[in-house]
């Protein structure tokens, strides 16, 4: 029997949210747009990019080479320089750049953008997103709750300002918010009893959220 995997249709919203986080996330592990600045590096973007597309393209949607190719408007030689880079191999050129040539440097395009796009899209389904994105959402998040009658999520939010997530203790968190009351109940017991690790700040309004209701139901 031939069982016939059907590829998903393509959800161009979700394909681009998607890809956009990936994006995000590859430039979090290249350091940074300050780092690719400083290595004059900020014209591997576009390669970038058009990796993260590719590696979502087969990842989520099943593609082949050749459909790749036509929707992104690259090559399927491209195409498949970028699914076969090795992550780890591109990560450890990024984290030696300073040892490399200028020939070298520019060499580095495809191979490691498809290595980085690879392992951005791993990160990112395991709930690590880009550091830039979820400093957005927090800002987001406390202009939103400034105005509802939740004071103490935009107390924790506007102290929490620069946490590296995922949060895996409450060491962090002891020392950003313990000094709070949150409604009425010491900051220090409230963090010490979530549970980690918590990937972002609405995750962390969530887990604070469900032990003041606990606490309350006690």
């Amino acid at each position: 029997m031939v069982i016939e995997i059907k590829a998903p249709e393509v959800n161009n919203y979700d394909l681009e949210h998607l890809v956009g986080r990936v994006f995000f996330k590859a430039i979090d592990l290249l350091g940074g747009l300050s780092k690719l600045a400083e290595y004059r590096t900020l014209t591997w973007l576009p390669s970038l990019a058009r990796a993260s597309f590719a590696i979502v393209l087969r990842q989520e949607y099943l593609k082949t080479e050749e459909e790749i190719a036509e929707i992104v408007g690259i090559t399927k030689n491209t195409v498949r320089n970028i699914l076969r880079a090795d992550p780890n191999a591109a990560l450890y050129k990024i984290q030696h750049i300073d040892e490399l040539t200028k020939e070298e440097k520019q060499q580095l395009k495809v191979h490691t953008a498809g290595g980085i796009a690879k392992l951005a899209y791993r990160l990112v389904k395991e709930g690590n997103e880009a550091q830039t994105l979820l400093e957005f959402c927090r800002e987001m998040s406390a202009k939103a709750v400034q105005t509802c009658d939740a004071p103490w999520a935009y107390l924790v939010l506007k102290n929490i300002k620069g946490v590296k997530y995922p949060i895996e203790n409450p060491d962090i968190l002891k020392e950003r918010i313990g000094h709070l009351s949150i409604k009425g109940i010491d900051g220090n017991e409230v963090v010490k009893n979530l549970n980690y690790p918590i990937k972002n700040p609405a995750e962390l309004l969530h887990e604070i959220k469900e032990y003041l209701d606990m606490k309350n139901f006690a």
